[in-house]
C-alpha cells in the first residue's frame, strides 16, 4: 500500500470514529441543534416575526413556525435580494443557489458561510465511509470525475448566484484538485451535449477510478465513450471502482449501466439538495442512507397521507416510525424555516437513522384516488425489467383520464435501450406488479374503474430532446417520473 493509500485509510478511520458521536446520539444532537439555530437567528427579521426569543422547545417551535414552501418564503428572499441584512439568517448569504424545480418556478435558495461546509464535508465523508468499510483505497490514486453544472457565477443583487454543483466546484478540496476532472474550461461549456463530448476527449486516456453524477447524464457520458471506442467502460477505465450518484433512483438504470460497464462496480448514493446535504450511503452492507443530523439542519416529518389535511401531524426525529412515508421538512443554518422541499422519505433503520427517498409529495398519479407514488412505479419497473431482461433509458407515468374509447388508464411512456421480446407480456407484468404494491390501484382495476396500464414506446432520445426543448438538459436536472396531468406526457408522445 502506497503512502497516499495508507493516509486515506487512516483519515477515513478517524472520520468514522468522529462521526459515531453524532450518529449514535441523533435525537439528542437534533434537539440541541434546534435550540442553537433558534438562538443564532432570534435577532433576524424572521426570528422577530416568529417569536424566536420565546421558543425553548419543539412544541413551542411548531406553534410559532408554520410549514411553508418557497412561495411562502419569497417575501423574505426578496428582502435579501434588495440588499437587506439579517433577514432569515445573521448577515447575508454568501451564495444564492438558483434552481428551477418542477413544483415551483425559479428559486433562489440561500447558502450561508455556516451551511456551505456541510455540502463539502458530507460528500467527503460518504467516500471515506466506503474506504473505511471496504479498505479499497485504490480510488484515491486515480482520476475522479464529477459531472456537474457550469461553475461560472452571476449576481443576484450583490450575492453570487449559480447552480449548486457549480457553486460546489469552487470549494473542491485542494487535495483533490490534481485528480479532479473535468477541467474548469470544459466545466464552463454551457451546451450539455458539447460539454459531454469535450469531457469524453479529456478523460478518454485518463486513469479514471471514481465517476459521479446523476444517472441519466452519466449514462449519456458512457454511451458517448462507447460510441467513440467501441469498448466497454471497464476496458476503457480498468481502474474504475466507484460510482457516486444522487437525484434519482438508480434502480431503473441498473441493467443498462451494467451492460455499458461490462459488470458491476460499487455504488454510493447521496441525497444532496440545494437546501442542504441531507443524507449519504455510509455502508455497502446496509440499506438506506445515513441521515445527517449534525450538519446544520433540524428535521421535521409529516406523514404523507396526512400532509394535505388542515392540521397535519408534525413530528421530530425521536417520534418517527420505520416504513412510514414522510414529507421531510428542513430548518437550516442558512435560514430556511419549516421548509418543505417536496421530497418524501422512509426510515429503514433507527439505529442509526437511515432513510430512502420514496418520491415527491407533488409527483404522483392519482386520477381516481389511487395515489401511485415513485417508489411503487420504480419497484414495479425494476421487477419487470429483471424478468424480461429489458433495459430502460427513461420513463414517465401519467393518467389518461378521457381516452377516445373505453375506460381511463395509466399511461407509461418508456424509452428503451433494449426492448423486451414480448411487449404484451412485459406490459401485463408491469401492471400486475403495480397492483401488488398499491391496493387502491388494484381495486380500481378489479372494480372496472380503470383499465390496465397502456405502454407507449418513446423513440430514441425522446426524453433528451424534451429536456433540451425546455432548457433543462444535463446538470442536476431530471425528468419527473410521475405526474397527475399530461403536460409532459403529451409533449413526449408527439415528439
Amino acid at each position: 500500500m502506497g503512502l497516499k493509500s495508507l493516509l486515506s485509510l487512516l483519515f477515513a478511520k478517524y472520520i468514522i470514529r468522529k462521526n459515531k458521536k453524532w450518529r449514535n446520539n441523533a435525537v439528542k444532537v437534533q434537539n440541541e441543534l434546534l435550540i442553537s439555530l433558534i438562538k443564532q437567528a432570534q435577532n433576524t427579521q424572521f426570528g422577530k416575526d416568529h417569536n424566536f426569543v420565546e421558543i425553548t422547545n419543539y412544541t413551542q417551535w411548531k406553534a410559532n413556525v408554520p410549514v411553508r414552501d418557497y412561495e411562502e418564503l419569497k417575501n423574505y428572499i426578496q428582502q435579501i435580494i434588495d440588499g437587506e441584512e439579517n433577514v432569515l439568517w445573521p448577515g447575508v448569504p454568501i451564495y444564492f443557489c438558483k434552481t428551477s424545480g418542477t413544483t415551483s418556478g425559479k428559486k433562489y435558495i440561500p447558502i450561508s458561510k455556516e451551511s456551505m461546509p456541510n455540502h463539502i464535508t458530507t460528500a467527503r465523508d460518504a467516500i471515506l465511509s466506503y474506504i473505511a468499510e471496504t479498505k479499497n483505497t485504490s480510488i484515491v490514486n486515480g482520476k475522479m470525475i464529477f459531472l456537474q453544472g457550469n461553475p461560472e457565477l452571476s449576481k443576484t443583487g450583490d450575492i453570487l448566484t449559480g447552480r449548486l454543483s457549480g457553486i460546489v466546484a469552487h470549494h473542491t478540496p485542494s487535495y483533490l484538485m490534481k485528480n479532479h476532472l473535468p477541467s474548469y474550461r470544459i466545466n464552463c461549456i454551457n451546451d450539455w451535449e458539447s460539454k459531454i463530448d469535450a469531457i469524453v476527449e479529456e478523460t478518454l486516456l485518463e486513469n479514471m477510478s471514481l465517476i459521479s453524477g446523476i444517472p441519466p447524464w452519466v449514462q449519456m457520458y458512457f454511451e458517448k465513450l462507447q460510441d467513440k471506442t467501441g469498448g466497454l467502460i471497464k476496458d476503457i477505465f480498468p481502474k474504475f471502482d466507484l460510482f457516486i450518484y444522487g437525484g434519482v433512483s438508480f434502480k431503473p438504470y441498473r441493467k443498462t449501466f451494467e451492460k455499458l460497464i461490462g459488470g458491476k462496480v460499487a455504488r454510493i448514493e447521496l441525497y444532496p439538495a440545494s437546501e442542504g446535504f441531507i443524507a449519504y450511503q455510509d455502508s455497502q452492507k446496509e440499506k438506506g442512507m445515513l441521515l445527517c443530523v449534525n450538519h446544520g439542519i433540524f428535521y421535521e416529518f409529516i406523514p404523507s397521507d396526512d400532509f394535505f389535511n388542515k392540521n397535519p401531524t408534525r413530528i421530530s426525529l425521536e417520534n418517527v416510525e420505520l416504513g412510514v412515508n414522510y414529507v421531510i421538512i428542513l430548518n437550516t443554518n442558512a435560514g430556511l424555516w419549516g421548509y418543505n422541499i417536496g421530497d418524501t422519505i422512509k426510515f429503514v433503520s433507527a439505529n442509526p437513522y437511515r432513510i430512502v427517498v420514496s418520491g415527491r409529495i407533488k409527483h404522483f398519479t392519482s386520477a381516481f384516488g389511487e395515489h401511485v407514488i415513485a417508489e411503487e412505479v420504480e419497484k414495479s419497473l425494476e421487477k419487470t425489467i429483471d424478468k424480461y431482461a429489458a433495459q430502460v433509458n427513461e420513463f414517465h407515468v401519467a393518467p389518461q383520464v378521457n381516452p377516445e374509447n373505453g375506460l381511463p388508464y395509466h399511461e407509461w411512456l418508456i424509452e428503451f435501450k433494449s426492448q423486451p421480446n414480448d411487449m404484451a407480456a412485459f406490459t401485463k407484468k408491469l401492471d400486475d406488479e403495480l397492483q401488488s404494491l398499491n391496493t387502491y390501484y388494484k381495486d380500481l382495476i378489479s372494480g372496472g374503474i380503470l383499465k390496465p396500464l397502456h405502454l407507449i414506446v418513446i423513440r430514441k432520445d425522446g426524453f433528451k430532446n424534451y429536456m433540451k426543448s425546455i432548457g433543462k438538459l444535463g446538470g442536476q436536472n431530471k425528468v419527473p417520473r410521475l405526474a397527475n396531468d399530461r403536460k409532459i406526457a403529451d409533449k413526449l408522445n408527439i415528439s
